[in-house]
């Protein structure tokens, strides 16, 4: 396998892959105490992050992982990632290939393009020089503000690590997509709980004229609440300067049902909501990564 580097100007700048996992095969990466996870880390130079349990992609029960470092690095992570999932899976009928599975890549709507091609004929050369299958599924209208899409990776574990090694180098040439790295798993808690609040002016319905009045309710795990709302309310005051949307968190004990996640309910106009809430999950996202480190 060539080892990509990707580079602004000299210096290498860090890419990152997504993919889903089932909660299983979640507990099986991060190992019995996180030994495997942290394993992991160490042979590849790599960083794994993963998303909590509750906090799935959007239309799935999947967990979100993250892979993030030099090309190079990432490209062993996987390898170790997928190949002791492969390992798991106990296919009997093996005796000349390898099993065949799926990995599910998570790639931002705006840059599937470059994955794409013109008249699709980059995905047409990745698949006949990975030889692994690779569909691209449309966007899921399903769910608001949902700009990412699933790539399915369908082959062997050397089909797939091929095919993830060309899907990178094309990705690194993106601009677009290395800003979607600081918060990796922010639509999770968003969209899984995410619910329209009526607020009496019918504009709980997505509309294009900029001065009606949106709501959303996001849910936000209570553990990160208060550095949401920050000292005296600092943070939360300077999102809604920031953003011009008006917040209101819940009082304590009144969680998003069937979970602890304090609502957070963001009025405004849809630019308005939208930069509050990457304002918000940006800052759960921090918590999170320091829980984690």
């Amino acid at each position: 396998m060539k080892i990509e580097k990707c580079l602004s100007g000299n210096v290498e700048k860090p890419m990152y892959i997504r993919f889903l996992v089932s909660n299983a095969a979640a507990g099986s990466v991060i190992g019995k105490g996180g030994s495997t996870i942290t394993e992991f880390q160490s042979k590849s130079g790599a960083r794994i992050q993963l998303s909590r349990n509750h906090e799935t992609f959007p239309g799935t029960s999947d967990r979100i992982i993250m892979v993030s470092g030099a090309i190079d690095d990432i490209l062993k992570a996987m390898e170790l990632i997928l190949g002791k999932l492969f390992d798991e899976l106990n296919v009997e009928d093996n005796e000349d290939v390898g099993p065949r599975t799926k990995v599910r890549l998570i790639v931002p709507n705006s840059s599937c393009g470059s994955i794409i091609g013109k008249g699709g004929a980059t995905i047409k050369s990745l698949i006949e020089d990975s030889q692994a299958g690779i569909k691209i599924s449309p966007l899921d209208n399903n769910f608001y503000g949902l700009n990412d899409r699933l790539v399915t990776l369908t082959g062997t574990l050397d089909e797939q690590m091929q095919a993830i090694d060309l899907i990178l180098s094309k990705l690194c040439e993106d601009p677009h997509y290395s800003q979607a790295m600081h918060a990796p798993f922010s639509y999770a808690a968003t969209y899984y709980s995410m619910s329209y609040a009526p607020n009496g002016t019918g504009g709980k319905f997505p509309n294009h004229k900029e001065d009606r009045s949106n709501s959303i309710t996001i849910g936000v795990p209570d553990e990160h609440i208060g550095l949401v709302l920050g000292r005296g309310g600092r943070n939360i005051m300077e999102i809604s300067q920031v953003s011009g949307a008006r917040i209101k968190i819940s009082d304590r004990g009144d969680f998003m049902s069937g979970t602890t996640d304090r609502k957070v309910t963001i009025t405004g106009s849809q630019r308005a909501i939208h930069q509050a809430e990457c304002m918000i999950m940006q800052k759960v996202a921090n918590a999170t990564e320091r829980m984690m480190d």
